[in-house]
């Protein structure tokens, strides 16, 4: 399951390019938690305790729990919003959950063995989905979704479809959807390449 991190917030009255450049320039990212038996709340985090938290996040969710003004709230982050340059973490978005109530999220996937592809005839694992988004209680969330790929041979994939997800975790979107798949080696692939320029130079 999901665990819990706790991290410190301020509530901010401000608003506006100024005060956000001010709150930015105190090394403050300014955010908003919203949920649906709530007012949005404007509040402002610290940069460098918003980015040990996505760190972790990239590895594994986290139900992030906030203290706003003595008020506890227990949150994901649904959207960071980041300059495209920089990288400066520029807004973010925390939404309040309840126990009670589904709520739908992306959560990390990784692959667990080795496949039989790779190991005995020399193909690539490719994962082509690093999250998915599913829809379940705040309870059952997963911290991460783990795959066994070790059946896969070379030309085979693994989609959502395929994919057993705990109880009481629906995936969300289109199932068809590819998550791995073993291809040929890179050295298989440039040698029929170049079988298939000769051969075609030899028509000539």
């Amino acid at each position: 399951m999901a665990k819990h991190v706790t991290l410190a917030v301020q509530p901010r009255s401000e608003s506006g390019r100024t005060a956000v450049k001010k709150i930015k320039a105190e090394g403050f990212v300014p955010g908003v938690v919203y949920g649906p038996h709530q007012e949005p709340v404007h509040i402002k985090v610290s940069d460098r305790d918003l980015r040990a938290v996505l760190a972790q996040g990239a590895h594994e969710q986290v139900l992030v729990d906030l203290d706003v003004a003595g008020t506890s709230h227990t949150t994901i982050i649904q959207a960071v919003q980041q300059h495209p340059v920089s990288h400066n973490i520029l807004h973010v978005d925390f939404q309040a959950v309840s126990d009670k109530e589904l709520v739908e999220t992306a959560i990390p996937v990784e692959p667990v063995g080795e496949s039989n592809g790779v190991k005995n005839f020399g193909g690539i694992l490719e994962q082509l989905r690093r999250t998915l988004r599913v829809k379940c209680l705040p309870t059952k969330l997963p911290s991460v979704l783990q795959v066994d790929v070790s059946a896969l041979l070379v030309g085979e994939s693994i989609q959502i479809k395929d994919i057993q997800f705990p109880e009481g975790v629906t995936p969300v979107g289109d199932k068809g959807v590819g998550v791995f798949i073993v291809s040929g080696s890179r050295a298989s692939a440039t040698a029929a390449a170049a079988a298939a320029a000769e051969a075609k130079g030899g028509k000539k």
